[in-house]
């Protein structure tokens, strides 16, 4: 909530022509655990703001984390194996100047990664190696990082806090002291805000879940079937999705198996067709898919 509500403001002021013209509309750093909603708070973003995911563009760091890999975000110098091709990062943006630019996991990028996004911060814009000058002003420039995450090991197993383990606000603490640890002054000075998340509650992995299984609806019923569940299979999901390490990564899984891969094999074996109504229930530890029947009125 506080990350949607910061970048609301920063959407205000460009939106109210009162930020700096020639900067990016605006800058974030998001740190917190994996698995939080970082990524997803992106797409989101460019789907709002731009009116399509493919506004998105994405940036594995873990990509860029050699000196001689960062040459690719504007390309390689004159006389250097790969000039003739574009950079990575000049050429997306010069193809979509209206995008959320998403440098994700910038704790694993190169320090040169640093310097490129000084200058985008200072002065918004990049010049590649072929001398195109490439404009951010429309763009919204987001990173993410994990500063932080090796204190999730001390925190108690499953939601919330207690024990003898970290809570919520020693973790988002530990977070912001780590990135001033880790990012040099002259670049968080740059920044519009840093946005530290926390692990995720009982209640917003439930409506992570509940999110999830209406993409899962929608798809079926682009195929025909009519997908339905209640209160307790949303329980179930919160529960058995949530990883203490990884967030609401588990979750993905979970959906694959009990809903991508288990209506696909019942629709092979014949047990369902188009325009039957589906039900997701819960049986013991599982979960199923059961035909239901509609009573004639």
């Amino acid at each position: 909530d506080d990350a949607v509500r910061a970048i609301a403001r920063s959407l205000r002021r460009g939106a109210a022509h009162l930020g700096d013209p020639s900067r990016p509309i605006g800058s974030f750093l998001l740190v917190g655990p994996p698995g939080v909603g970082k990524t997803e708070l992106a797409k989101v973003l460019a789907e709002y703001m731009f009116d399509s995911e493919d506004a998105l563009v994405r940036l594995d760091m873990s990509e860029f984390s050699e000196y001689h890999t960062t040459s690719r975000l504007i390309g390689a110098p004159p006389g250097y194996v790969g000039y003739d091709e574009a950079g990575r990062l000049t050429e997306e943006v010069r193809r979509r100047p209206y995008s959320i630019v998403l440098f994700d996991d910038i704790d694993k990028a190169h320090p040169l990664v640093l310097t490129v996004l000084l200058q985008i911060l200072d002065t918004g814009h990049l010049t590649d190696a072929h001398g195109t000058k490439v404009n951010f002003k429309n763009t919204v420039v987001l990173l993410t990082a994990n500063f932080g995450s090796e204190e999730i090991s001390r925190t108690p197993m499953g939601f919330g806090s207690g024990g003898d383990g970290l809570s919520a606000e020693d973790l988002r603490r530990n977070a912001e002291a780590a990135v001033k640890r880790r990012l040099p002054p002259e670049f968080l000075n740059r920044l519009d805000q840093v946005i530290a998340f926390s692990p995720l509650t009982r209640g917003a992995m439930q409506r992570i879940a509940a999110i999830q299984l209406r993409r899962e609806a929608s798809v079926a019923k682009d195929k025909g079937y009519d997908l339905r569940w209640n209160e307790e299979v949303i329980r179930f999901l919160a529960e058995h999705g949530y990883g203490p390490l990884d967030g609401a990564r588990p979750l993905r899984g979970l959906l694959q198996k009990y809903v991508e891969d288990a209506l696909t094999q019942a629709v092979l074996d014949g047990d369902f067709a188009p325009g039957d109504t589906i039900e997701l229930t819960v049986e013991g530890e599982d979960l199923k898919l059961v035909k239901r029947e509609l009573v004639p009125a």
